[in-house]
């Protein structure tokens, strides 16, 4: 994307960040939602004079937030280092989304083998207050009540390499599984789709679990895909006007 954002503008424009904790992770939790809310569209370059004069923050701390989010898969670099906040492919975001479908796979198998019944009836509860906070809750804050959901049950297998292979593979994600969120015409679907998961993980149903998490995430491709085709079409008939 070519088209000139005014970093400065974009980003002093909430409030200021709190200073008890690090100011990198503040201001990469800063960064990291306003790519989600596309106030920092893909492709967009992310001078440090620019954000941290709107933050309000040193270079440094900047740096670190930079490499938190490259880390992440939300900000890459270009052939000269400079940042910018990053574009997959969907054929990239695919390859990673399959890969996670395993991953969440084997923790709904091994979380119905090993997980407590109080640790079942969190992940039931955290999915009904999805349901009934709908409307109610601002969109990054509803993604991340579903972000937590999953990260339930990958954390109810008691498998640490696989928690942290899957927090890996679900950073550099974030963006992607945003997007496939906010699609309106998606969303019955998806409820079912959880309630699918749970009703086998309180069944300790281990393949029914694992077949209903690889197809969430492959769902979650074609949404994928249709919101970027959405977003193409509806930038386009901007651009006509």
């Amino acid at each position: 994307m070519n088209e000139t954002v005014d970093l400065k503008t974009i980003v002093s424009g909430g409030s200021s960040l709190a200073r008890p904790s690090s100011l990198a992770e503040e201001a990469a939790t800063a960064l990291r939602e306003m790519i989600l809310l596309e106030k920092l569209p893909a492709g967009t370059a992310l001078p440090e004079r620019d954000l941290s004069d709107g933050l309000g923050i040193s270079r440094t701390p900047l740096r670190e937030a930079i490499r938190i989010l490259a880390n992440e898969g939300l900000v890459e670099f270009s052939a000269s280092r400079r940042p910018r906040v990053a574009d997959p492919t969907l054929e990239e975001i695919t390859d990673y989304l399959r890969v996670q479908g395993a991953l969440e796979a084997l923790s709904g198998e091994l979380a119905c083998a090993i997980a407590s019944d109080d640790e079942l009836e969190q992940i039931a509860r955290m999915n009904a207050e999805m349901v009934e906070r709908h409307g109610k809750d601002d969109p990054v804050t509803s993604f991340r009540r579903d972000m937590a959901f999953h990260r339930a049950i990958v954390a109810a297998s008691h498998n640490a390499p696989l928690a942290d292979t899957h927090a890996t593979y679900n950073a550099r994600l974030w963006r992607a599984r945003f997007m496939s969120s906010q699609r309106k015409q998606s969303r019955e679907s998806t409820w079912a789709e959880h309630q699918q998961i749970v009703d086998a993980l309180v069944r300790r149903d281990g393949p029914a679990a694992a077949a209903a998490l690889k197809n969430h995430l492959t769902t979650a491709v074609g949404n994928i895909k249709r919101a970027q085709q959405e977003r193409e079409a509806a930038l386009a008939k901007e651009n006509a006007l």
